[in-house]
């Protein structure tokens, strides 16, 4: 189900709960943060198939973004957040990700990237309000962004990378099709079949 009927419904109801913290974002804060992102990425001129590429650990920031891509028809790719500066750099020039996300907390290989990728366009950092340039601080771009949909939303999905055993991280590239987010993918669909996915469950 889209989380925006949760987030209309129930939007109390905890949509995130970290467990390392217990720290919990429900469905109506994280509808209120996708949407922001959504926006976040219109502004950068983010249009449907472009790619952007999430550089980060565990963390509820993660979600948002990713909610934001796949409400405005992007690939999103997540980086291995223990990859080396130059390991990392190659998969975001390799997707050809027009935008990078990372955290605080991998500042130290985060801040390499700029100087390896120079197509990327737009360079955001979560849980700081001072990243250093090009650097900007997410919540701070994020909140000029209002809560509502962006008007043209189309869905958005993962470009997962292989390991790279037999050599460099390989794109997987699924098409994607051209509708809205309320309509799933139809491997996500038959993976619920499969696993018996229902809406009222915790996933681990």
């Amino acid at each position: 189900m889209f989380a925006r009927e949760f987030a209309e419904t129930v939007p109390d109801k905890p949509a995130i709960i970290m467990a390392n913290s217990g720290k919990t974002l429900t469905f109506g804060e994280y509808e209120a943060a996708a949407n922001r992102m959504a926006h976040v990425f219109r502004e950068q001129g983010l249009q449907r198939l472009d790619h952007v590429a999430f550089f980060m650990e565990n963390n509820p920031r993660l979600l948002e973004c990713e909610g934001g891509a796949e409400r405005t028809g992007l690939y999103y790719t997540c980086i291995n957040s223990y990859l080396a500066p130059k390991e990392a750099a190659y998969i975001v020039n390799d997707c050809e990700a027009r935008v990078v996300v990372s955290s605080a907390a991998l500042a130290e290989t985060a801040k390499e990237l700029p100087a390896l990728c120079p197509n990327v366009e737009g360079w955001l950092m979560v849980d700081t309000d001072a990243p250093g340039e090009p650097w900007e601080p997410y919540e701070e771009v994020t909140a000029k962004h209002p809560a509502e949909p962006v008007d043209d939303e189309r869905l958005g999905a993962a470009m997962l990378y292989s390991s790279g055993t037999t050599g460099q991280p390989k794109g997987i590239f699924r098409p994607l099709p051209d509708c809205h987010p309320e309509e799933p993918l139809p491997l996500m669909a038959g993976i619920k079949i499969l696993f018996g996915f229902s809406d009222g469950m915790t996933y681990l």
